[in-house]
């Protein structure tokens, strides 16, 4: 049986975001220089728990995709750091293994902490972890959602990525329920993760101050708004949300009082300008309703502070 996740002594919780390590050929240097890297920023860190925020591994073509999923967690796994796994678009795409037998070899691991799935919920791989106090009640907690693939509705122009749906939405709104009623009517500090962003990154950019880069097109996310950030607000429980996808992204602003969050690519950011790659790293600190967030970067630096982007407005297209 796992142990339960706990704030330190101290107070204090820490995860580190991996985004997009999509790892597809386990003998190639690049493969061979991130695991290094992926290493060294969680001997420095130490962190509580590791979370991939989806493409764990870029699954198309491959003949052997569970070897590449066993790849891609070594590290965490190696060390015997508690990690989560939600998927993304790329973790699914080969025709010889499911996301379902993908969670299902995620749960398999040792010091993977993803729990099976709720019945009658889209997608796969939505579960909730909470973090105990020295009292050993919860005080904090941690959703992890499946943000899909590509769109189903792609034939009708609707958009090329996937969303979260209604039923999951649903059924995050019960599990806040529940933990806000344990919590005696008050919301748990809470944290969301998923692999695509919300169509209110797009928003966040283009009205409001952003801290960090957009050096991708946009954010890369639904045409669809299934009302996921709504249900957020009116739960009053999520400070935060974080996200990958979009290579070239690691900003962050605050909307209607929660922080919509990119990690920092930990693969190729695939542009045509220097953009190293690393990790965002998250803490949290118990019985506070906030959270601090840095990056930690491939030559070992660490960025606390991130340039200012003010608002510009969003051109009207045809």
């Amino acid at each position: 049986m796992k142990r339960q996740l706990r704030f330190r002594e101290d107070g204090t919780f820490k995860i580190v975001q991996f985004a997009d390590v999509e790892f597809s050929n386990s003998q190639a240097e690049e493969e061979i220089n991130m695991s290094a890297m992926m290493r060294h920023i969680l001997e420095s860190e130490k962190p509580d728990l590791v979370v991939y925020t989806g493409d764990v591994i870029a699954s198309g073509g491959s003949t052997d995709v569970a070897q590449l999923f066993r790849n891609a967690v070594a590290v965490p796994e190696e060390l015997e750091i508690p990690w989560a796994v939600v998927f993304g678009n790329h973790d699914s795409e080969a025709a010889n293994m499911t996301r379902e037998q993908l969670h299902a070899l995620q749960l398999a691991h040792r010091f993977s902490y993803a729990k099976p799935d709720p019945p009658h919920v889209d997608g796969v791989g939505n579960y909730v972890l909470t973090i105990h106090d020295k009292h050993n009640d919860p005080a904090a907690a941690l959703y992890f959602l499946d943000s899909g693939s590509y769109s189903p509705l792609e034939y009708s122009r609707l958009g090329f990525y996937d969303w979260i749906r209604r039923s999951q939405i649903n059924w995050y709104v019960d599990q806040s329920y529940q933990l806000t009623a344990q919590n005696g009517g008050q919301p748990l500090p809470s944290l969301a993760f998923f692999h695509i962003p919300l169509p209110e990154y797009n928003d966040i950019w283009d009205f409001s101050v952003c801290y960090g880069q957009r050096q991708d097109y946009g954010c890369s996310a639904p045409w669809i708004n299934t009302g996921f950030f709504a249900a957020m607000v009116e739960m009053g429980d999520v400070m935060g949300t974080f996200v990958g996808h979009d290579h070239g992204n690691d900003f962050w602003g605050t909307l209607h009082g929660i922080r919509l969050c990119y990690g920092r690519t930990t693969r190729n950011a695939y542009l045509d300008r220097p953009f190293m790659t690393g990790a965002r790293v998250i803490q949290l600190s118990e019985g506070v309703r906030a959270f601090d967030t840095w990056l930690h970067l491939a030559d070992g630096s660490i960025l606390r502070e991130q340039p200012a982007h003010m608002p510009e407005g969003r051109k009207l297209t045809n």
